[in-house]
Parts: structure tokens; C-alpha cells; sequence
């Protein structure tokens, strides 16, 4: 009877363990798409990996593969390819273009994104509280009155030039959501479209002499061509502004931004929320509540600019 007994409660704690075991994450596979390298993915896949580490589902146990498409759409359509063969457990993709080129092609496996400015805009999900499809994530959406508020607390501004790509949805969004409040602020917003690099060099020292401030978006190609754009305008003592932290990092003057490390642990959430077996689209896709005020204080002093004390005292970080 005794060994019975032992043999049973044996058996109990392996049925528990192998439970929580399955629960904590083992035999997960998560395939992980980059759009690019740009810093605030980075940051966001991090986050992504530390909230689903911290649940139990960490590598090894669960599989995660990292792919980066370069800023590359055909190598991103490719990759998405190679995800849909691998019948992967869920995938985590980063960045407008990254999310499009997934939710496009796969429908069977929950899709998860992070540093989208929009999706309902983008066409990936029709609402933000119930995507429609297998996807949920999280924004970089933020009110542009704040990003306004801080601008006008640093120094006056009437003409706001619009950095943006045509057709780059997230662009697009950002653009909109300042024409919809220039009203109310009494800034006229100049949108400045960009197709090419080499269009830079010369329109932009035309838009330089009738306007006070540069709002860069997120578009790819502004991004990659920040540092000519930055130092032609800080030269010219033209405000730069942005709502993405790694562009402050990379010499915009200042940024009023989420953190895409916490829209990585956001998303990782909702992760666990599906593992959990809750269908995606009753997850509500979310951006921050907080906004964190960001200085360049190295490109304010190459551009001579004058910080004034009361916008100081709403900076959580700065760049040196």
C-alpha cells in the first residue's frame, strides 16, 4: 500500500510539473521579423523577449528565431515565407513594413506587432479594439498635442515642414494627425514629400528658409538620411522635432516619445495572452499612456539654441 501510495503522488508531481512546464512556454516556437536595424526595434524585441523570458517562456525552451529584412521589401517577403513553412507558434513582426509584409501572407498563426504607428490606418487590423483578423500589438501612436505642446514650450513656431514618404502609411498617419490640429495651435503645417535621397540636397535648403521647425516621421527613407537632414538644419538654427527616441539619439534636436522597450514588453503581454488560448483579434491593439521629453543637448549647442527653463523642467532625458 505504502509503495502504491508513493508510486501515486509520484505520478501526481510529474502531471503538475510537465502542466506548469507546458504552461511556462516549452515547445514554443516564435519567429521574430525585423523591417530593420533602426534602434527602436531593437529596443522593442528586447522588451518583447524580457516579458515573455520573465513568464517562463525563454530560450531554450522556447524557440525564437530573428530574421531582419534589411529595410529590403522583397527580402521581407521573403522571410515571411520561410516563417509560413515553419508553421511557427506565433510571430512578433517590428515596424509598419514588417507587419504589412506578414499579415499579408499568413492567416492561420497569431501575429503579434510592435512600432506601428497606425494600424488601422495601415490596413492591418480594421479597429483598435478588435483587430478582425490574427493580429494584436501595440503603437506608437501618441496625441500630437503633446508633441505640439512641447514645441511651443521650447520656442514660437508658425510654419511646421512635414518630412514624410508618399505611401508610407505611418508617414502618411503622422502627417494627418498634425493637419487635423494646426488649427488649434496656430501653425501652419507644410507637408515636404520625399521619394529619393538625392532630392534632399536640394529641396530641403528651399524649405529651411520658410520655415521655423522640421517634423521628421518615420518614414524609412527620412530615417536614413537623418544625419544629412539634422545637420542641415541645425546649421540653418531650424528646430528639428520627432516622436521617435533613437532619431533623438541620432541628433534630433528633441522628441516627445513613447519607449519601444515597453512597447516590446506591451506586445509580449499580449503574447502570453494568446499562449493563454485568447483569440488575437479580442485582444485591444494599445500605445502608451506616457510620453517621455527628450533633448539633444549636443545639436542645441551646435545650433546655438536657447533652452528655456520651463521646457528643461519637462525633459526626462538627455542626449550628450
Amino acid at each position: 500500500m505504502w509503495i502504491i501510495r508513493k508510486v501515486l503522488f509520484g505520478a501526481m508531481v510529474f502531471s503538475i510539473v510537465s502542466l506548469l512546464s507546458a504552461e511556462a512556454g516549452a515547445e514554443k516556437s516564435i519567429g521574430v521579423l525585423l523591417f530593420s536595424g533602426e534602434a527602436r526595434y531593437l529596443e522593442a524585441t528586447k522588451g518583447f523577449k524580457d516579458a515573455l523570458r520573465e513568464a517562463g517562456f525563454g530560450e531554450p525552451q522556447t524557440k525564437i528565431i530573428i530574421e531582419n529584412a534589411d529595410a529590403n521589401k522583397a527580402k521581407a517577403a521573403e522571410l515571411v515565407q520561410k516563417y509560413a513553412a515553419a508553421k511557427m507558434d506565433l510571430i512578433f513582426a517590428v515596424g509598419t513594413h514588417a507587419t504589412l509584409a506578414v499579415t499579408r501572407e499568413i492567416k492561420d498563426v497569431p501575429i503579434v506587432f510592435a512600432v506601428v504607428y497606425d494600424p488601422v490606418e495601415a490596413g492591418i487590423a480594421k479597429d483598435w479594439k478588435s483587430s478582425g483578423n490574427n493580429t494584436t500589438g501595440t503603437s506608437t501612436k501618441m496625441p500630437m498635442s503633446e508633441l505640439m505642446d512641447s514645441l511651443k514650450l521650447f520656442a514660437p513656431v508658425r510654419n511646421l515642414a512635414v518630412l514624410y514618404t508618399y505611401g508610407e502609411k505611418n508617414s502618411e498617419a503622422q502627417l494627418k494627425d498634425l493637419q487635423g490640429i494646426q488649427a488649434d495651435y496656430g501653425i501652419k503645417v507644410v507637408p515636404v514629400p520625399l521619394s529619393r535621397a538625392d532630392e534632399i540636397p536640394q529641396l530641403l535648403p528651399v524649405v529651411l528658409r520658410s520655415t521655423d521647425a522640421l517634423y521628421i516621421t518615420g518614414s524609412n527613407l527620412v530615417d536614413s538620411q537623418i544625419s544629412a537632414i539634422v545637420d542641415m538644419a541645425t546649421k540653418a538654427k531650424i528646430i528639428t522635432v520627432t516622436h521617435l527616441d533613437d532619431l533623438v539619439e541620432r541628433g534630433v534636436l528633441l522628441g516627445v516619445c513613447p519607449n519601444p522597450y515597453l512597447l516590446g514588453r506591451l506586445a509580449g503581454e499580449k503574447a502570453l495572452e494568446i499562449f493563454k488560448g485568447v483569440e488575437p483579434s479580442s485582444i485591444p491593439i494599445e500605445s502608451l499612456k506616457e510620453f517621455e521629453v527628450i533633448i539633444n543637448l549636443k545639436t542645441a549647442r551646435a545650433g546655438g539654441f536657447q533652452i528655456p527653463p520651463d521646457f528643461m523642467k519637462t525633459v526626462k532625458k538627455t542626449i550628450e
